[in-house]
């Protein structure tokens, strides 16, 4: 079917009442804005005039959404908690509100078969304007002599204090040209600003500071800190000692790897 711009609003409504009590945020996009950035074997497999939808974590969802999850699956083997968490609550929002219709759902830590992620998760929330991303091109003049630098987002509002999670494409709904492309606020104007960014996310990416490169409206609570910061291995260890799962559950959280600062959660 053919979407207006109130047919987008509707969609985009429905998920809000079902993802933003849970702390998740909801950004419209189309598949032609993230295809056009992007060179063909990266490109989503979808018509350019499809509707898609971009997921963001908020600070909020580890209480709102991820410990109650883990609370109430305590007694069942967990793999991946923060992931499962993620696909139970997306995956309840869609089969809720878009039951029969056709929707392709893609998490941050898909791979195709090719070992390249099923959708680049900066980029799309570049192109729908939730939030910048700031990369070593961005940079005039660089000090970093051939030197690599990876790219990172910063939203308006939580600075480097959120994680993008998901992309759902409608396949059944195209969009039509009275939705304009919204450009992504440019929190880091400054060349030092950007010098400092990518130099703290790439070089001192544990200490968190790069998060805070804007003011935040919310950060991760020192229980979230906690968990994030603890190694991968040793997190349902942390569970629980937080009463979150019992004795004989297994969890195996391979996410966050501890030397790809691409990974932070």
């Amino acid at each position: 079917m053919a979407a207006s711009t109130s047919n987008v609003e509707d969609i985009t409504r429905l998920l809000e009442e079902h993802l933003s009590k849970l702390g998740f945020e909801i950004y419209p996009l189309k598949v032609g804005w993230y295809n056009s950035v992007l060179p063909p074997s990266l490109r989503l497999g979808h018509p350019d005039d499809r509707l898609a939808v971009l997921v963001l974590s908020t600070p909020a969802m580890f209480e709102e959404a991820f410990l109650p999850f883990v609370e109430q699956r305590g007694f069942q083997t967990l793999s991946d908690p923060v992931d499962q968490c993620v696909r139970h609550c997306v995956s309840s929002a869609v089969a809720q509100c878009f039951a029969g219709n056709e929707v392709d759902v893609s998490y941050d830590y898909e791979l195709l078969p090719s070992r390249k992620p099923r959708f680049l998760a900066q980029t799309a929330a570049h192109v729908c304007g939730a939030a910048f991303y700031y990369q070593q091109a961005d940079v005039r003049e660089q000090p970093w002599a051939h030197k690599k630098m990876f790219g990172v987002c910063v939203h308006p509002r939580f600075g480097g204090w959120f994680a993008i999670r998901a992309l759902l494409v409608f396949g059944g709904v195209t969009v039509d040209s009275e939705m304009l492309q919204p450009d992504p606020p440019d929190c880091v104007p400054s060349r030092e600003g950007r010098i400092q960014l990518l130099e703290a996310f790439n070089l001192r990416w544990q200490d968190w500071s790069y998060r805070d490169v804007v003011p935040p409206v919310q950060i991760y609570s020192q229980r979230q800190k906690d968990y994030f910061s603890t190694p991968p291995a040793q997190r349902v260890a942390l569970l629980r000692t937080w009463g979150f799962l019992s004795r004989g559950s297994e969890a195996v959280d391979s996410q966050t790897p501890a030397s790809c600062p691409e990974e932070v959660c």
